[in-house]
């Protein structure tokens, strides 16, 4: 198994399809990675050298926000939201939906458990 940026990569699966498995990168930046690296569309991983290994590493880490980074960045921006107070800010707080989305009837799991105080457990 290939391990790249904190993901193992599946080794029977198309180079272009397992990297849509690490985190930020869906199938058209997988695409461009794989163009830039002049990689062939039905090559395997296991198929690949350590020298490609290598490259699609530092095309990665060089060109996109991935796994950790990207995580942090997303929870920054989430407590800059509330800590502005605005509606995205208090929606986030109180676990609801963002966009508008019906509360009535759905969101049943968004809800369930949630913003439970220690006064109301005794």
């Amino acid at each position: 198994m290939s391990y790249i940026l904190g993901t193992n990569l599946v080794p029977n699966e198309q180079v272009k399809i397992a990297l849509t498995r690490i985190f930020g990168l869906g199938p058209k930046k997988a695409i461009q990675v794989c163009d830039q690296l002049g990689l062939n569309d039905n090559i395997k991983v296991n198929k690949l050298t350590k020298y490609q290994i290598d490259r699609i590493i530092k095309i990665i880490s060089q060109n996109y926000l991935v796994d950790l980074e990207l995580a942090r960045v997303i929870q920054r921006d989430i407590k800059q939201l509330m800590s502005i107070g605005c509606y995205r800010g208090f929606r986030h707080n109180a676990g609801l939906p963002l966009r508008g989305q019906r509360t009535h009837t759905n969101a049943k799991t968004c809800r369930k458990f949630r913003n439970v105080s220690i006064n109301q457990r005794n």
